[in-house]
């Protein structure tokens, strides 16, 4: 028996030592491409030194004699923190996620070839102006000198997830940069998705009145009426199951109601308490870690600009100079349509088109697959655009047999000039100055919000596509592709994009609200991000006489719930304090508790209240019982609550109210009726998940912020060290907004929001504030991995000062980037 003890004893000593070695063996591995701040580099590409120093909070502050030399300096800076990001960017632009994640990725792969983002890209390398095209190649000279370093110096292969996913990194190239511009535009992108789900919606109603219940149209005019979608493709079934891609975080499509949204807002001299122009921008987009915002101050021939960069694109995209700021927020210009053409009957290689029928544009398309057989595609483009496969985006459901998709879009321009108009606003001084520059952008459209020192303004930037009045669907719908009035007639002029310049009041913002009442063919679009969250801005603009960088900072982090506020008095008009006297631990003592905290409370989504989780559970399963016996299995595609809808059935609008009673049953149901239902649904969710102490709920607990690793955030144990989670106020429809899933387990995490926030005070430049939401290093074993985390979710900020001795002051590293000295 001691013998066996002993033995047991030396294996277990033994497994212990193997496990630490391999803990060791990895963790040396790893830690081999954290960066050295602190170092001195030859390199070629640069014709002065570079020096890049960066400040306590890792902000890198990149020093140059020329332009072309900076964004060297940005090339390598971005390369050192953010390698892994960029590459997986410039993959999934190019369709290549495949090569090194198999057969899970293939239908991304698909999707990008087919809308041939990365050729575009390179197209479009030679329409930059010169400037861009010196700043592309710079950059990429200084991307390719940091992956030179790494492989000359066996760094690691320049991050952890090399090591995992062994896969060649070419040298980067000028058009990788665009192709991801045009990537980004994807992530934003909704008109598509949008006339889809109104096709199919409408072939599901019986009703037609009531599809301007479900999808509302903004408060404002009226529109015309349009056709229903069975008028222009007869003969397609109410419902048929869709396809579409799968739910990946590797995926560039923002899953139903994730695309695009942002804050931004100014105040002029006039209603500044300093006497200066203020601004404030926080831009919003799906969390990752890291996030996709990466601090950077650029020292160019203008003067220092300092702000929000994206890894691989060489551009300040939002932040300021020491005489202007910009910021930006999606436009939700309607961009994209969608036509369903017709195939020759008898030759289905041929599409019909107003003069007759033509043959499709093709080019074989190979994607390679890990550890399995290559596939080859037929890549076809009709005059209106790239064809897309019914198995995407659902189109199967709404193409009759015969027929193909096609998409026609303003980020598949061979000639795109986006990053020469982004690096022109970055170099402008006025806003005059900047408003002209951003002619030049192509897409994707957005609102640009500008201060000067003396002057505020916002102008929609982008190509507004230019449609005959005569538009079967006036682009709200899938439209006939052979027909000429459908088809764009090429760009509406710069000068008609809605512009606003020195309001008399003194302000202005955009929370991706409707900006301007059009008829079409004049109209911006006919779908807008928000119709909530503005109410509540302008509540508190208008509550000042005056506004300081605080009363900013204090409205970007409001929390309060316009929404809560208008839907409550409704949905609980007949409940609120008409229950009996019910024993505890009932389903009636529950609603009554419900109630009672409900009744008390001012709206606020504060992560500590017990009160956000059980309003939007509420609001969550009401929504539900109203539309699943009208819609069935298309309801799933309605997970997020629509607050102009449920106005609509409770205020009775137009008829809405009919709603609320179920089709099967023979009783007619009210909207009270569905109200107590709905409530104690909620309730009961609340209880499984939660607990039924509701006075004890904490919405933080259902809301966190989900900052995962894309690729290991997956991954047993590792997901402990890559994903950050915290908890957030805040909710879909708040200033500070954290939007939630609306789907699977925890409906309530926080996916979506501002990774950038910045304040901008042009009265003392450098006391303006920013932040991201997890830190500046891509490597997870860095100290900078997180360090911005909790800063971020407590709504403190960093300083954004130009001031060089500033950064010295306090400096995690310098690096000295020198010409390689010339061969003898």
């Amino acid at each position: 028996m001691a013998t066996l003890f002993r033995w047991l004893l030396r294996v277990t000593a033994a497994l212990i030592f193997l496990i630490a070695l391999g803990i060791g063996l990895v963790y040396f591995l790893a830690s081999q491409s954290l960066p050295d701040y602190s170092s001195t580099v030859e390199t070629p590409g640069i014709t002065t030194p570079v020096e890049i120093v960066r400040d306590h909070s890792n902000v890198p502050h990149i020093l140059g004699e020329n332009d072309p030399d900076v964004y060297f300096g940005l090339g390598y800076a971005h390369a050192q923190d953010r390698l892994w990001q960029m590459t997986m960017l410039r993959r999934t632009a190019q369709g290549r996620l495949s090569e090194i994640f198999g057969p899970r990725t293939v239908k991304i792969d698909r999707l990008i070839r087919r809308l041939d983002i990365y050729r575009l890209a390179q197209q479009s390398v030679a329409s930059q102006d010169a400037e861009t095209l010196d700043a592309l190649r710079s950059y990429a000279a200084g991307v390719n000198a940091r992956l030179a370093e790494i492989n000359h110096r066996a760094l690691g292969r320049g991050a952890p997830e090399m090591f995992i996913f062994n896969a060649p990194v070419a040298p980067w190239q000028p058009g990788d940069s665009l192709a991801i511009v045009k990537l980004m535009g994807l992530r934003l992108s909704v008109q598509l998705e949008s006339e889809v789900l109104r096709a199919r919606t409408s072939l599901m109603l019986d009703d037609a009145d009531r599809l301007k219940d479900i999808l509302p149209d903004v408060p404002g005019s009226g529109i015309a009426a349009l056709p229903e979608y069975a008028e222009l493709f007869p003969g397609l079934p109410r419902y048929a199951q869709g396809s579409d891609l799968p739910a990946s975080p590797l995926s560039p499509i923002p899953e139903n109601g994730l695309a695009s949204a942002s804050n931004a807002w100014s105040a002029a001299p006039s209603r500044s308490a300093s006497g200066g122009t203020l601004l404030a921008s926080d831009p919003h987009l799906g969390f990752s870690a890291p996030s996709i915002w990466y601090l950077a101050r650029l020292e160019l021939d203008t003067g220092g600009v300092i702000g929000g960069t994206i890894p691989g694109i060489p551009v300040v995209m939002t932040g300021r100079s020491a005489r202007l700021g910009w910021g930006l927020t999606s436009a939700y210009l309607d961009d994209q349509d969608l036509f369903i053409e017709k195939l020759n009957p008898d030759n289905p290689e041929e599409y019909l088109t107003p003069d007759g029928y033509k043959p499709f544009e093709k080019r074989p398309s190979i994607i390679e697959i890990k550890d399995e057989a290559p596939i080859t595609l037929t890549l076809r483009w009709t005059e209106n655009g790239p064809v897309l496969p019914g198995s995407q985006f659902n189109l199967d459901t709404i193409t009759p047999p015969g027929h193909v998709a096609a998409l026609s879009w303003t980020v598949l321009s061979p000639r795109d000039t986006t990053l020469s108009a982004a690096i022109g606003i970055m170099k402008s001084a006025t806003v005059t100055e900047a408003i002209e520059k951003a002619e030049a952008y192509v897409a994707p459209a957005q609102n640009l919000m500008l201060a000067d020192q003396e002057t505020i303004a916002m102008k929609t930037i982008g190509a507004n596509p230019r449609r005959d009045p005569r538009h079967q669907s006036q682009g709200r719908l899938p439209s006939q592709g052979w027909r000429a009035e459908n088809r764009w007639q090429g760009r509406m002029a710069y000068e008609s994009n809605p512009e606003f310049v020195s309001p008399r009041g003194g302000i202005l913002g955009n929370t991706n609200n409707k900006t301007v009442e059009r008829p079409f063919p004049n109209h911006i679009s006919f779908k807008w991000g928000d119709t909530q969250r503005i109410k509540r801005w302008q509540r508190l603009m208008q509550s000042r006489q005056v506004h300081t960088r605080d009363s900013f900072i204090e409205a970007q982090l409001d929390t309060v719930s316009f929404t809560a506020r208008s839907l409550l008095p409704l949905i609980g008009a007949d409940l609120w304090y008409t229950g009996q006297a019910a024993p505890d631990g009932t389903p009636e003592r529950q609603r009554q508790i419900a109630l009672d905290l409900l009744a008390d409370w001012n709206g606020e989504m504060n992560e500590h209240l017990p009160e956000p989780l059980i309003y939007a559970a509420w609001v969550r399963a009401l929504q539900e019982r109203l539309i699943r016996d009208e819609l069935g299995p298309l309801a799933n595609e309605f997970n997020r609550v629509d607050p102009l809808f449920i106005e609509r059935v409770y205020r009775d609008v137009d008829g809405a109210s009919v709603w609320c009673d179920v089709r099967q049953s023979a009783p007619v149901e009210t909207c009270t009726e569905m109200s107590r239902l709905a409530l104690d649904d909620a309730l009961v969710w609340i209880g499984e998940n939660y607990g039924t102490a509701l006075e004890t709920l904490r919405w933080g607990d259902a809301h966190q912020a989900t900052h995962d690793h894309p690729v290991l955030g997956e991954v047993p144990l590792l997901r402990y060290f890559v994903n950050i989670r915290q908890s957030t106020s805040g909710g879909d429809n708040t200033l500070q907004r954290g939007l939630t899933s609306a789907t699977g387990p925890n409906p309530f995490e926080n996916v979506h929001g501002a990774a950038y926030r910045g304040v901008y005070d042009f009265t003392d430049p450098n006391s303006s504030v920013f932040i991201i939401s997890t830190g500046q290093s891509g490597h997870f074993l860095s100290r900078h991995y997180d360090d911005m985390a909790q800063l971020w979710r407590r709504g403190e900020y960093i300083p954004m000062s130009l001031d060089l001795d500033l950064a010295r002051a306090a400096a995690v590293g310098v690096t000295h980037l020198l010409p390689l000295p010339a061969a003898d």
